[in-house]
C-alpha cells in the first residue's frame, strides 16, 4: 500500500508546485512548466511501479499537468498563448531527444561511469520517441481547440470543470491511442496492447480529474503580473 499512499502525496505535490510556479511567475511560469514537464514526464516513464495489482509507468502525473497548464493559458490568456505553449513543449521534448541521442553517440572514456545510466534514461527506441512526440503534438492541439469550443459553449465560471475535464477526457484518449499504436502495435498481442492502452488512459484521466480544484484555485489566483 506504500505506493498508493505515496502516489497520492506525489500527485498533491505536483499540483501544489504547479500553483506555486504560476503564483510566482505568472503566464511565463506556465510556459516554463510545460517545457519542464515534457522532459520530466519522459524521464519518469522509464520507471515502472505496481499499484492495485497492475504494473504501470510513472510520468502520468507530470504529463497531466501539461494539460492543466495549457487549459489555464486558454482560460485566462486565450487560444494563441495555449498553442504557443504546445509548440514550446514540443520543441523542448524534441531538443532533449536529439541532443541526448548525440551525447550517447560519443565514445566514453575508459573511466566513464555515466554512459550506461544515461543509456537507460535516454536510450529511447526511435519508435518510442516518435510515439511520444506525435502523441504530444496531436493531443495537445486537440485539447486547445476543444477547450476553446467548450469555452464558448459553457462560458460560465462554474462551468470551468466542464471545459477542463471535457477537453482533457477526449484529448488524452487520442494521446494514449496515438502513443500506444506507434510504440506497441505489433509488439504485443492485441489483449496486452488493449490493457496497456486502457490502464494508461484511465490513470491519466483520473489524475486530470483530480486537478479540477487546482484549476479553479489558479483561475482565481492573482499573480505578480496582474497585481
Amino acid at each position: 500500500m506504500f505506493n498508493v499512499y505515496f502516489g497520492i502525496l506525489f500527485v498533491l505535490v505536483n499540483f501544489l508546485l504547479f500553483l506555486l510556479c504560476y503564483r510566482l511567475f505568472g503566464k511565463m511560469g506556465l510556459f516554463v512548466w510545460v517545457g519542464a514537464a515534457t522532459v520530466l514526464a519522459n524521464l519518469q516513464v522509464v520507471k515502472t511501479i505496481e499499484m492495485f495489482g497492475l504494473v504501470m509507468t510513472l510520468g502520468n502525473t507530470m504529463y497531466s499537468t501539461i494539460y492543466l497548464a495549457t487549459d489555464l493559458l486558454n482560460e485566462k490568456y486565450g487560444q494563441k498563448d495555449a498553442k504557443k505553449a504546445v509548440w514550446f513543449g514540443f520543441f523542448t521534448l524534441a531538443m532533449m531527444t536529439i541532443i541526448m541521442q548525440m551525447v550517447l553517440a560519443f565514445e566514453p572514456a575508459g573511466s566513464d561511469i555515466a554512459q550506461k545510466p544515461l543509456e537507460l534514461l535516454f536510450g529511447f527506441l526511435p519508435r518510442l520517441a516518435a510515439g511520444s512526440l506525435a502523441a504530444y503534438l496531436i493531443s495537445q492541439f486537440i485539447d486547445v481547440r476543444l477547450y476553446s469550443f467548450l469555452k464558448k459553449a459553457f462560458s460560465g465560471y462554474n462551468q470551468l470543470w466542464i471545459r477542463n475535464n471535457g477537453s482533457t477526457l477526449f484529448s488524452q484518449l487520442i494521446d494514449s491511442l496515438v502513443f500506444c499504436t506507434i510504440a506497441f502495435a505489433g509488439v504485443y498481442s492485441w489483449s496486452v496492447w488493449m490493457e496497456i492502452f486502457l490502464t494508461t488512459y484511465i490513470l491519466k484521466f483520473i489524475i486530470s480529474a483530480a486537478s479540477t480544484p487546482f484549476i479553479y484555485i489558479a483561475r482565481a489566483m492573482k499573480v505578480k503580473e496582474e497585481a
